[in-house]
């Protein structure tokens, strides 16, 4: 009912995704906040909250400009379930934290001649292309040349993605300094030095804080004086991040939905987002032949499901393998009724959906046998307190991938530079997780392949050494790579077992000298797998271990028996032995399913990364003990 534009200069500034793009807005008149979501050719927008002037048609004040003049901090990331049911429909499941970033300068240049600098800092996003968008701006400081700003940069941190940000001072002419710095027009302006780094690189210190060195901004000519001096920027991750509600759920008298045998049942909870539509956010897992079940505890951040008033769906459904899973019955509640039923020790009655539209109140109940609220270590705790991700890779090199030599093949070294299917996957996992291993010495195997002079082995070094596997940084893995597929003949068949034995082997060995190490294995592959059994039995093995593993499927074979091995889709895996995996430690995504969706394959491959690392440490009662460098 009104309209809203935009001021021609203004600053908007895009979330920290790179798709879709989102925007958040503020009206000039009452600071209503609006986001705007762009995708493909449709745009969104979505009030955040109210202010009297959305409410007053007549006006015809309604320019928006971007957030950067008022309050305490940028609304980057602020929390609201349109975004978080956009998100998730579109395949975003990663976990994320919010990040407050403050900060300071020393020794800075003074521009002024008869008084110092009035520093101000800018901040943009680095987007694939290079080309950059305006996220923050703090207030102007004035005479300082060692300011410490005020306004925080809240940021949303997605683990799975690089978020390279620009850091830019400018020292604010004396006669703009009375305007509201997003009005400012930065071109007249001086520059007073620019930094870059990723999001990454300021977490995972130990004390959170980076202090990077100003250079001069790029374009600009050379000047006399050599030092612009240093900007000092501190993470500190909010609080909500981490209050996590332990639950205990059971169920009493449920309805038997198989012919032969019992139900199979398990809980889905889901959060109700603004437009009705029931967001899963946790599950627990399946209880065979079952009607009276008690489920392990399931883990519900605040931050996750909104706050402890939200309304929550609970449905308790029958497992079926074929993934039509049958409804039992389905209840209604926040967290603070869960918490109550606790207290009373009462239960609840499922209801089912009848055709008439009305609910069929049921004799099953649902019981909440536990509840309490901790603040929990969060991932980034673990990370500042000296814990490392190392890198792993395993290639596949048998002969269903094609000669190396003809274009037609998934391992074809292009002449242009343009990087076949494997090398993608290298380096988009790769880039994300370099930055969480101090050394960036990766070991690295081949397997379904002959090395000269040997027969097929399922397990050969990339580098051509017989005696060790690390290569220098993921340049070392690309090179590697690229000589071994003119120094091994393609063979077969494709087996799992022994390379996912030999990161066992390495992750079992660093957690016997007590190293703060945890384990990623990218094994990328073009087949399906011929020793299935075996790889289950390795799988159970390594879920004791700090190790988790992500698979790709490259090219257009069945991958029906990789998804097996993801425990997203039902049962934990078993071991022919009968014993089942202690957790879920295998991520798999097959390329093409990927490729031209609006989610990145390491968006998909790393979105679980941060929980299965949880859910390790918890298992084996470890805690972020502070670490000192």
């Amino acid at each position: 009912k009104k309209k809203l534009s935009w001021t021609s200069g203004s600053h908007c500034f895009l979330n920290l995704l790179p798709s879709p793009k989102f925007s958040f807005l503020n009206c000039l008149c009452c600071s209503t906040q609006v986001l705007l979501i762009i995708h493909s050719f449709s745009v969104i927008l979505e009030a955040l909250s109210m202010g009297n002037c959305c409410s007053d048609v007549s006006s015809g004040a309604g320019a928006i400009v971007a957030v950067g003049g008022t309050g305490s901090s940028a609304a980057l990331a602020t929390t609201n379930d349109a975004v978080d049911y956009y998100l998730k429909s579109r395949g975003f499941n990663g976990l994320f934290s919010q990040i407050e970033l403050s900060f300071s300068a020393s020794n800075l240049r003074d521009r002024d001649v008869l008084s110092k600098s009035d520093p101000m800092v800018v901040v943009y996003k680095i987007e694939k292309d290079a080309t950059l968008t305006e996220v923050f701006r703090s207030e102007v400081v004035l005479n300082s040349l060692a300011p410490k700003w005020i306004k925080k940069f809240i940021v949303a941190y997605h683990f799975e993605t690089v978020q390279k940000l620009l850091f830019r001072l400018y020292d604010v002419d004396t006669k703009f300094q009375n305007s509201r710095p997003e009005m400012l027009k930065l071109d007249e302006q001086q520059s007073l030095g620019e930094a870059t780094c990723a999001l990454s690189e300021i977490i995972t210190k130990s004390t959170r804080t980076i202090t990077l060195e100003l250079k001069r901004k790029e374009g600009f000519a050379a000047q006399s004086q050599p030092h612009h001096g240093k900007l000092i920027i501190h993470a500190e991750e909010s609080l909500a991040s981490k209050i996590t509600t332990e639950i205990v759920f059971r169920c009493s008298s449920l309805e038997s939905k198989d012919l032969f045998s019992k139900s199979d049942p398990f809980l889905v909870v889901s959060k109700i987002v603004e437009h009705g539509t029931p967001i899963p956010v946790s599950k627990t897992e399946v209880l065979k032949n079952n009607l009276n079940p008690i489920w392990k505890p399931v883990f519900l951040s605040v931050q996750q499901v909104g706050s402890k008033d939200s309304p929550l769906i609970i449905e308790c459904s029958d497992f079926n393998s074929n993934g039509r899973h049958s409804l039992i019955g389905k209840v209604q509640k926040s967290l603070a009724d869960l918490e109550k039923l606790h207290l009373a020790r009462q239960g609840i009655n499922f209801s089912l959906p009848t055709s008439a539209g009305q609910n069929k109140v049921l004799k099953s109940q649902l019981f909440v046998e536990k509840f309490t609220e901790t603040v929990q270590h969060t991932f980034l705790e673990y990370l500042a307190s000296g814990f490392e991700l190392s890198f792993m890779v395993a290639i596949d090199f048998t002969a269903s991938n094609g000669n190396p030599r003809l274009p037609d093949s998934l391992h074809y070294i292009d002449p242009s530079g343009r990087l076949n299917a494997y090398q993608k996957a290298i380096v988009d996992v790769g880039e994300v997780l370099q930055f969480y291993d101090s050394d960036k010495r990766f070991p690295a195997w081949g397997f379904g392949a002959r090395p000269i002079d040997s027969p097929v082995s399922h397990c050969f070094n990339l580098n051509g050494s017989s005696s060790y596997c690390e290569v220098d940084g993921i340049q070392g893995i690309m090179t590697s790579y690229t000589s071994a597929l003119f120094n091994v003949s393609l063979a077969g068949p494709t087996l799992f077992g022994p390379v996912i034995n030999s990161a066992a082997m390495i992750a079992s060995q660093s957690l016997a000298q007590g190293s703060r190490r945890y384990y990623v294995l990218l094994i990328i592959t073009d087949g399906v797998i011929t020793d299935l059994q075996e790889t289950k039995d390795a799988l159970v093995s390594a879920s004791d271990l700090p190790l988790s593993i992500l698979i790709v499927g490259v090219g257009g074979a069945d991958f029906k028996e990789m998804e097996i091995l993801d425990g997203d889709r039902g049962e934990r895996l078993e071991s022919s032995s009968g014993r089942v995996a202690s957790r879920d430690i295998v991520q798999f995504v097959a390329l093409r399913d990927v490729q031209h969706g609006e989610i990145s394959v390491v968006q998909a491959l790393l979105a679980e990364l941060p929980s299965q690392f949880l859910t390790y440490m918890r298992i084996r009662n470890m805690k972020p003990i502070p670490f000192h460098e």
